[in-house]
């Protein structure tokens, strides 16, 4: 079939993505945008752009008919669907090739007999693929849920049967959390991907999360290009992936590829395909689910293969067959892959919104980076917070691993809070250098929550020295002539300047003295020297008190965020007669903007602190809304499918008396 043009479905780094490789192959792309993306990269980088809708996913991205619109208008030959969104949506697929388009992905029956967890656990268990216990029966009432759940015994987990991403997915312990599990489950898979079905399996405990990557042509070829070790999650969303699993033999290996051709022989694939199994410390695995698209996490494999799985995509929809066999497969080396998220990992991982300040990828031997992000552009509420893929490849694991450090450590985001750092702390922990992280290594490892970065005293040194050295430099600018030589000279002795900043975790009163670049900082009783050595496009290279620090800073009169290392920090300059913020301890506020799903109180209502408050969806995610302080509830600023605004009142609380 010929492909001329492919219009892409898609937003974020992974359209930037499909753009790069479709333009490297000399096809004209077209990008689909909402409101909220106008000014994305993935619009920018693509020959042409159709806008299809607002920003909420189901007045744009979820469109199948204005997309289907936008591909016959421009006249695109092809459309890829990238990940998420419509992947995975069978009647999509159908409608792309009722509309004499190619679909850049398997056939629609695949998609809809994988893409229901029941059906496909119903072929798995035919094709004679191992399986997890469970219930994947028609009757899917909450009773029969919970039936099955006491027969298969706790603990269980409950999984949309469409869909995943860990969506409308909860591992339930005890008989007494499953009612809640169901209806959150049922409510957030509903909205993920239009169905409300649930089936039920036994939780694997500590298993590792491995999964083969498939690729099948329309003549009858079909391989396995390897695995990947997904086993680092949270909520059951993947935070790093690796090639190869670091306890694979070639033995197992060949059995789980077996396995996995023979799940995709079954429904007669076509195209990139990944099967998801569970690995136990016995070595038995059992089949999870079949992935009918192209991964996130695909650049690790195409890192160990020398492969580009999106060219290969494209070769398979133009009819060609397979340019390798399964014994043409050759793994070199290691390859890790994280996930940059737009979320607070000490705020128990809420998503963030926000403008970016400054965006810098790292470069290097082995490093690379997949982004749809910019210097200015706004992360918004509607859109699911991974923002960017780190990837490291190396000779071996240790190397990988050590690149992958250091290349998080030199990607620089500013703006909003990422998870940059509790990703170095993962890649650092002696299990995971180890190769021994399993599903429960997030949960184990974390058990206690996550530490926010806190500053020390030279972080706020050199955030004080910056701030003001900015509003130096915008004063000279503004004034007439003054010489650089000049700056920070006085005829007369010059008293400390005083300076007081916060961020968010703490307000800090300080001195500062000047005298050219260097700046003498003073806290209480304790006094830094920080002398800036050198400034380069956001970069500095600062002495303080005689040790080296290299930093990215965007700073202004008013204020600094500031990276070192793997940290991220935001200082505020509180002005004279401004106030903090007073913020009473039972006032709950809307984290961010979202959705209200549900309120669970009533006012005039006793709690406790840690009762559940009320459902917000951002972000698509459904987020618990806790109570911080027990008392009575005074005032309900919310109501059940209010729109919020970050910050909006949802619940105000009167503090019990101690």
């Amino acid at each position: 079939m010929a492909i001329h043009s492919i219009l892409i479905a898609n937003r974020g780094e992974i359209a930037c993505r499909i753009i790069r490789t479709a333009r490297a192959l000399g096809l004209r792309t077209i990008a689909v945008y909402s409101d909220a993306d106008k000014n994305a990269p993935h619009v920018q980088q693509a020959d042409e752009a159709v806008l299809i809708g607002p920003g909420p996913v189901g007045e744009s991205y979820l469109r199948a008919d204005a997309i289907i619109a936008a591909a016959k208008d421009v006249k695109a030959s092809a459309i890829h669907p990238g990940y998420g969104f419509l992947s995975e949506n069978d009647r999509f697929a159908e409608a792309v090739e009722d509309a004499g388009i190619v679909f850049i992905g398997p056939p629609a029956k695949a998609i809809y007999l994988m893409g229901n967890k029941a059906e496909a656990k119903r072929r798995m268990i035919a094709a004679g693929v191992p399986c997890v216990p469970g219930y994947e029966g028609e009757d899917h009432s909450d009773e029969a849920l919970t039936k099955a759940s006491n027969t298969i015994g706790f603990p269980v987990m409950v999984k949309a049967a469409a869909g995943g991403g860990g969506r409308g997915m909860r591992l339930v312990e005890k008989p007494g959390d499953l009612a809640a599990a169901l209806s959150m489950a049922r409510s957030e898979a509903a909205n993920a991907f239009g169905s409300d079905e649930l089936i039920i399996e036994k939780a694997i405990q500590r298993p590792r999360h491995v999964e083969i990557q498939v690729f099948a042509d329309a003549h009858g070829n079909l391989i396995h290009l390897g695995e990947r070790d997904c086993s680092v999650q949270r909520r059951h969303q993947k935070v790093v992936e690796e090639a190869p699993c670091p306890v694979m033999t070639p033995a197992l290996r060949e059995a789980m590829g077996a396995a996995a051709v023979a799940a995709a022989r079954a429904v007669d694939y076509r195209g990139a395909g990944t099967v998801e199994f569970l690995l136990d410390a016995s070595g038995d695995f059992y089949f999870l689910e079949m992935n009918t698209r192209l991964q996130v996490e695909h650049p690790v494999t195409e890192m160990i293969t020398g492969l580009d799985l999106v060219a290969l995509q494209i070769a398979v929809a133009r009819g060609e067959k397979l340019p390798l066999s399964q014994n043409d497969l050759k793994l070199d080396g290691h390859a890790i892959e994280v996930r940059l998220y737009a979320e607070d990992p000490a705020q128990d991982f809420l998503p963030v919104t926000g403008r970016i300040e400054l965006w810098r990828p790292a470069t290097g031997d082995g490093i690379r980076i997949d982004a749809g992000i910019a210097t200015g552009l706004e992360v918004s509420p509607f859109y699911d917070p991974m923002l960017a893929k780190i990837v490291a490849w190396g000779g071996s694991r240790d190397v990988a691993r050590l690149r992958l450090i250091r290349a998080i450590e030199e990607t620089v985001l500013l703006g909003p809070v990422t998870n940059a750092s509790f990703l170095a702390d993962i890649l650092k922990s002696d299990t995971f250098a180890a190769g021994n992280a399993t599903t429960a290594f997030i949960g184990e490892t974390y058990s206690n929550g996550i530490a926010a970065d806190i500053p020390g005293d030279a972080d706020v040194a050199l955030a004080a020295a910056l701030i003001l050295s900015a509003e130096r430099d915008d004063a000279h600018r503004h004034a007439g002539y003054v010489g650089r030589n000049q700056l920070g000279w006085s005829s007369a002795p010059m008293p400390p300047t005083p300076l007081r900043l916060s961020c968010d975790h703490g307000t800090y009163d300080i001195a500062v003295h000047c005298s050219g670049e260097t700046w003498t900082v003073f806290e209480g009783q304790d006094k830094y020297v920080v002398e800036i050595r050198r400034r380069d496009d956001n970069r500095i290279r600062a002495m303080i008190d005689g040790r080296t620090v290299d930093a990215v800073a965007v700073a202004g009169s008013d204020g600094v965020s500031l990276a070192i290392a793997e940290r991220r920090f935001a200082f505020h300059r509180v002005t004279a007669g401004e106030e903090d913020e007073a913020r009473s301890g039972g006032r709950v506020l809307a984290p961010m903007p979202g959705l209200v799903i549900d309120i669970y109180v009533n006012e005039g209502q006793a709690v406790a602190k840690g009762d559940a408050l009320a459902v917000l969806e951002a972000m698509k995610m459904q987020h618990q809304i806790i109570a911080p302080v027990a008392g009575t509830v005074n005032q309900i600023g919310a109501a059940k499918g209010d729109q919020l605004g970050s910050g909006d009142l949802m619940i105000d609380i009167v503090e019990a008396a101690e």
